[in-house]
């Protein structure tokens, strides 16, 4: 797919992202915002999926860690052909099965449940450990928050990963720089995180998670990398594509109202108009 295309589709989720959180009246729209072009590219470019076979044993696997922002999941989902469209407005209400962070049982394309965070990088590792033993050829890729990799639990399954050179292994860390108290450098600084990772044998690689073209280029460098995993640290803007909500710690954890979801709209469909006329 051209990087166009990816951009109209990353717009088109982040539409619905607004859309489901704004129905909700709760949720987390920074964090799924911003990585909105990298689930993007994983899902239309990159991973070995049909939403035709949600179940098939050898396809790449996607575990979003940092559960919270399932409405960015739910949405790639839903423009594949997973769940239907209309469904996305139940986001969080009582008797839907798009719960508030990700339920493999009840929702068609989620292969991992989460909200725990730091447990999702675990369940990724053993997926792509059962792929060696089963001399399996699929692929698994973890998303992680940068607030998130503050878990111990994450470098227990950083460590395992590297000692075990799981190079079918893919972990995303979406360094947006915010969590909900702040920045991450002010609640529990990880930085810097390439060195960290670097330490546990990953092969590290640093793009900006906005650009299509590093996308692209890291994913494709992690495919040539044998003998470890690979981790790409991206950076992003929290709350991307909406202008009163980039860079503000207050919307990791809160919903539009009626007026600012006017507002986050309009920003949305002008994008969308502009990216129509390139």
């Amino acid at each position: 797919m051209e990087n166009l295309q990816l951009a109209q589709k990353a717009n088109e989720i982040r539409k619905s992202i607004i859309r489901s959180l704004h129905s909700a009246k709760s949720g987390h729209p920074g964090g799924s915002l911003s990585a909105a072009d990298m689930v993007t590219f994983l899902y239309y470019e990159e991973m070995n999926i049909s939403p035709d076979h949600p179940e098939d044993k050898n396809r790449d696997r996607f575990v979003l860690s940092k559960g919270h922002a399932a409405p960015v999941l739910y949405a790639v989902l839903a423009e594949k052909g997973y769940i239907p469209k209309e469904d996305l407005i139940t986001l969080r209400k009582t008797g839907s099965y798009l719960q508030g962070h990700p339920d493999m049982k009840h929702t068609p394309g989620v292969d991992m449940s989460a909200g725990s965070l730091g447990q999702g990088i675990s369940t990724a590792v053993g997926m792509a450990l059962a792929g060696k033993m089963d001399h399996a050829d699929y692929r698994v890729y973890t998303m992680l928050g940068d607030g998130e990799i503050e878990e111990g639990q994450v470098w227990e399954a950083a460590m395992f990963a590297g000692h075990r050179k799981l190079d079918n292994l893919v972990v995303i860390v979406d360094n947006n720089n915010l969590q909900i108290d702040g920045t991450v450098e002010q609640v529990c600084s990880p930085y810097p995180i390439d060195k960290k990772l670097e330490a546990f044998q990953f092969h590290v690689i640093t793009i900006d998670g906005h650009d299509f073209d590093e996308i692209r280029k890291a994913l494709s460098e992690a495919r040539m990398t044998k003998g470890m995993p690979t981790a790409i640290v991206m950076n992003t803007i929290k709350g991307k594509g909406v202008s009163f909500m980039e860079n503000e710690v207050k919307w990791h954890g809160a919903a539009p109202n009626d007026e600012q979801y006017a507002v986050a709209m309009e920003d949305l469909e002008k994008a969308g108009e502009a990216l129509c006329q390139k």
